[in-house]
């Protein structure tokens, strides 16, 4: 626990020292974010606020896990799909700066990228780390043999999370902070469970880099992550929840990302199908922005129902194993 410790630390107070410098040289190279022309009107303001600071949280991650890890398949798996996933969200973010405007990469990239990120954490789950090729329905005792499909089954968790945490990442410090519940959680998981020692380091250094970030990150923030650091977050947790078998609970661990990406399917279904709207404006952090409510609010109120999902899963995840 010791070493978690240190390492959720260490990344923590890499994030804090480096991310000033950063911050300055991204404002001096006029690496700013492009706000939507359909966004909220209060967000027009943060045009051109310095954005990638996935950067930042990597490199946090990196130093403290490359250093003390026993480089443990299931760790080395992980940390790949969250490094290969901030790379494309990097590539999405520097085309968007490039192109001066909020459309990045096409949809069919991102695809492709996803598929081989999926591939290569279908690979080393079931090759190296020798994880079954099953999903664990914690819930109800039972587990599925899903054979060839398995492959499929970790893809649609990698897109899954890897979007539903993006489309989070639209308040100051929102994703951060739902993102670090998330991965506490995960701590917790891998901590109890014998032999994912490495598992838990890699989790620490993961909050450790989403707390520091929101140093500068929470409200007013003077750094957004981007999609490089928001797909790496999310390909981190996909990851974690693949190599502990725990993909069913995700579904409640990150209670708050299901709810945003549901907003937006059921926006888009609904307006598809009858023309209307349900929410005033997905997802759905956007829609209590229009009721009036401040940003900060709704901030905090989105964490204590992260928390409240968190420790949900938590706990089911603990009497599965009991």
């Amino acid at each position: 626990m010791g070493e978690v410790l240190i390492a959720g630390m260490a990344s923590l107070l890499i994030c804090i020292f480096l991310s000033p410098k950063f911050i300055s040289y991204l404002r001096r190279r006029e690496f700013g974010q492009n706000i939507r022309e359909e966004g909220p009107e209060g967000h027009h303001e943060k045009a051109g606020t310095p954005t990638m600071g996935g950067i930042i949280i990597f490199t946090a991650i990196s130093v403290p896990f490359l250093l003390l890890s026993d480089y443990d398949w299931r760790s080395v798996g992980v940390y790949l799909a969250a490094l290969l996933s901030a790379l494309l969200g990097f590539a999405d973010d520097f085309t968007k700066i490039i192109r001066r405007r909020s459309l990045g990469l096409s949809g069919k990239v991102k695809l492709g990228g996803q598929v081989a990120i999926a591939l290569l954490l279908w690979y080393i789950a079931t090759q190296k780390a020798d994880l079954p090729a099953t999903l664990r329905l914690r819930t109800i005792d039972a587990t599925v043999d899903l054979g060839v499909f398995y492959p499929l089954f970790i893809y649609l968790v990698v897109a899954g999370t890897t979007n539903a945490v993006n489309l989070t990442d639209g308040l100051d410090g929102l994703a951060a902070g739902c993102a670090a519940i998330v991965l506490l959680a995960y701590i917790g998981i891998t901590f109890i469970t014998s032999g994912q020692t490495d598992l838990s380091l890699l989790a620490g250094c993961l909050v450790g880099a989403c707390v520091g970030f929101l140093w500068f990150n929470a409200f007013p923030a003077t750094i957004f992550m981007g999609d490089t650091g928001s797909l790496g977050l999310g390909g981190a947790i996909a990851g974690l929840a693949v190599m502990t078998k725990t993909e069913e609970i995700l579904i409640l661990l990150g209670g708050i990302f299901v709810v945003e990406a549901l907003s937006v399917l059921i926006q888009v279904f609904s307006f598809q199908t009858f023309r209307k709207r349900v929410f005033l404006m997905a997802p759905i952090h956007h829609h209590f922005e229009i009721l009036g409510w401040s940003e900060t609010k709704i901030i905090l109120r989105f964490w204590i129902i992260a928390a409240v999902c968190a420790a949900s899963g938590f706990t089911i995840y603990q009497q599965s194993i009991a």
